[in-house]
């Protein structure tokens, strides 16, 4: 898909959710592949110096902006992004749009009793036809491709992949020709946690105001501090830096 801007090496479309879930709705319809990715201030950063990374994610069909902070540095470097589509609230709206349409969704990643969970909720959320399959994120690098057909021959047309960065990029990279079959491909990160109750989601103050990163690094200090505090840091370094080098 053309029409992206490049912002700090990152490749972003400026599309709201709806236009979003339009064009996956329209690709599916017309049975095509769609393969699509997010991008937040964490993961800019990462990109940097992770060339596979950058390209796993630059080689995806739609990139959207997850992250207010991503959102104030398009307009700090003059190219206004529209809106925010979190990952988590597109799945969503995309796991609602397969049961009206009738479509199928694969669920890879998290723990067994996560995605178990998950994928039981749907079932009663909306219904059993809804679910093509699903599996833990925890397999060897050796065992990808065996899943990644798996998926490819379960008939589903959404895949949602519940994996870290930058393991869910890269998989899904690596293995877009086995998963053309799936109309639709994208990573969730943590979602699971959060559909799961896992894990609290931020207030949606919280979220517009750009604090949700902490509120999620209050509830797992430990395992989130290096990632936001320094990640954050280092984005807003990179953000600067970049406005003052075209300046």
């Amino acid at each position: 898909m053309s029409g992206h801007l490049l912002l700090l090496n990152s490749k972003i479309h400026n599309l709201s959710m709806l236009e979003t879930l339009d064009l996956i709705d329209e690709s599916i319809q017309k049975g095509k592949h769609i393969h699509h990715s997010v991008v937040n201030a964490g993961k800019i950063v990462s990109m940097q110096e992770d060339v596979q990374l950058r390209e796993s994610v630059n080689g995806a069909d739609i990139i959207n902006a997850d992250g207010q902070a991503v959102i104030w540095a398009s307009k700090i470097l003059k190219q206004p992004i529209k809106e925010r589509v979190a990952g988590i609230d597109l799945m969503e709206n995309l796991v609602e749009l397969a049961h009206h349409k009738g479509y199928k969704i694969y669920c890879l990643g998290a723990k067994e009793d996560i995605v178990g969970k998950v994928v039981q909720d749907y079932k009663q959320n909306y219904s059993e036809e809804l679910i093509a399959g699903y599996r833990n994120g925890y397999f060897s690098k050796e065992e990808e491709q065996g899943i990644a057909q798996e998926i490819a021959d379960s008939g589903a047309n959404m895949l949602f992949v519940a994996i870290s960065s930058p393991k869910k990029e890269n998989f899904l990279y690596e293995h877009r020709e086995v998963l053309k079959k799936v109309n639709f491909i994208m990573g969730v990160g943590g979602s699971f946690d959060v559909i799961s109750g896992k894990t609290k989601r931020a207030p949606l103050w919280m979220q517009k105001s750009g604090l949700e990163w902490f509120y999620r690094f209050l509830q797992e200090p430990k395992r989130m501090w290096k990632r936001y505090l320094i990640g954050n840091t280092k984005f807003i370094f990179l953000t600067f830096k970049e406005k003052f080098k075209t300046k």
